[in-house]
């Protein structure tokens, strides 16, 4: 009976390693594939709002300095369909609003001319508006999808919408 005893003993604790090794190691690829998960979706988030940030002020600068202006439109494209792909339901349905919040605001500035006839300040602000709003829900859901803690902003991204600060007139 020893033998039997130190048999059960000897397998039974080799079984119970090899389980041990074999669940640490689905929960460990698990915890891996989260983080790696959400590092993407901080690089696409990332990547999305500074294309926004970018062709929004090229615009910007256009219409309030009677400019041409250029910007590669595949780029915003790449960007959107990147953040939708590593993006919860509930993030990706704001990337949606905001697309179309953005398309928005783009029908209204995009095709004007900017040389000759550009849009006011009031104008473009205006035209901002839709936009921002969008953008604080996305940023907002995109906050709670990526950390449970985070508490939601309250007030728009990037000051009064990218305007610069007045500059103090030197006597």
């Amino acid at each position: 009976m020893a033998w039997a005893d130190i048999v059960v003993t000897t397998v039974g604790g080799a079984l119970s390693a090899t389980v041990g090794v074999f669940v640490g190691g689905i929960l460990t690829r698990q915890a891996q594939d989260r983080h790696w998960l959400r590092d993407r979706q901080l690089m696409a988030y990332q990547d999305l709002l500074r294309e926004y940030a970018t062709f929004s002020m090229i615009m910007r600068r256009a219409h309030l300095g009677r400019t041409g202006w250029d910007y590669d439109w595949a780029v915003w494209s790449a960007a959107l369909m990147s953040a939708s792909l590593v993006a919860p339901n509930t993030v990706a349905t704001e990337i949606d609003r905001f697309g179309q919040a953005v398309q928005r605001f783009l029908d209204v500035t995009a095709g004007v001319d900017t040389t000759t006839a550009p849009l006011s300040q009031d104008q473009f602000e205006q035209a901002m508006v839709a936009p921002a709003r969008a953008q604080l829900a996305l940023v907002n859901a995109m906050r709670r999808s990526v950390g449970r803690n985070q508490a939601p902003l309250s007030t728009s991204l990037g000051g009064a919408h990218g305007r610069r600060p007045h500059r103090k007139q030197q006597d």
